[in-house]
């Protein structure tokens, strides 16, 4: 099946995957492959979320921002555990009313607010947040610089951020590159992530190549979808079970190719 490759197409597949990801079976799927049950669309496992919530030092005092929140996966749960402020924003608004709704439901109303808009185009002030945050987000968008340089504005100076993405690997050409490219999430290519960090204003702290994890994920999550194909295509449909299985072979077909990786980034906001 091929992935939309136009800003509306993804926007459509994310607000329809949403309206699914509340039902039983999907959040048992969710469990079984990343240890939560938000609904969410990155893969973001339970251990990387706790490890982004060290890396940022998110406490009590702090407001986090999570952009491309999505249904609220990890920024609801980083906020639940470190006590933290958190402003949810994404487009999708199934996502964002599934994030209301589990805030409530944690005890975090008072401490989460959800925030209809682009990432490139945040309606925030000028160093609004001491920490950001962002799973996965800008491999499915056009505005990679647009975006982190908003980041970096909402952002207070010395504010830290931690994101992960998917991306083409290292000197991936010609041929294989496409091959990489039509695996990959709908906006997989980018300059160097470390190249747009700094023309952002931000300093690298830390770069991670999680491609390992990313590949347990993924067998993961095939082998819960053929556990539980019936219960799933009642949900969301026939087709949608071999859609998906094959959309998820051929993105971990390219990563053990070593085509595709996802890395984990830290940086830190420029004075």
């Amino acid at each position: 099946m091929t992935r939309p490759r136009d800003v509306r197409g993804v926007i459509c597949e994310f607000e329809c995957g949403y309206e699914f990801a509340g039902s039983p079976v999907m959040q048992e799927l969710e469990r079984s492959v990343l240890g939560c049950d938000y609904g969410g669309t990155s893969w973001t496992t339970r251990l990387e979320a706790d490890r982004i919530a060290r890396v940022l030092e998110l406490d009590p005092k702090m407001r986090l921002l999570d952009v491309g929140a999505g249904s609220g996966w990890p920024a609801l749960y980083l906020a639940k555990i470190s006590g933290c402020d958190v402003t949810v924003s994404d487009v999708p608004l199934s996502g964002l009313r599934a994030a209301v709704t589990r805030a409530s439901i944690d005890g975090l109303g008072a401490r989460c607010r959800a925030v209809a808009a682009n990432g490139a185009m945040l309606p925030f002030p000028d160093g609004s947040f001491e920490a950001v945050s962002h799973s996965d987000v800008l491999c499915c968008m056009p505005e990679k610089l647009s975006m982190l340089r908003e980041c970096r504005r909402v952002a207070c100076d010395c504010a830290k951020m931690a994101f992960s993405v998917i991306v083409i690997a290292p000197l991936v050409e010609g041929s294989l590159r496409q091959v990489a490219i039509d695996s990959g999430p709908a906006f997989v290519e980018s300059d160097d992530y470390a190249i747009l960090l700094d023309q952002s204003g931000w300093r690298l702290l830390e770069r991670r190549n999680i491609s390992n994890d990313f590949s347990q994920a993924m067998m993961a999550r095939i082998d819960g979808i053929n556990a539980r194909s019936s219960a799933i295509s009642v949900v969301r449909g026939m087709d949608w079970v071999p859609e998906h299985l094959e959309r998820l072979h051929a993105t971990l077909s390219a990563v053990q190719d070593g085509l595709l990786q996802r890395e984990a980034f830290c940086a830190v906001a420029s004075e």
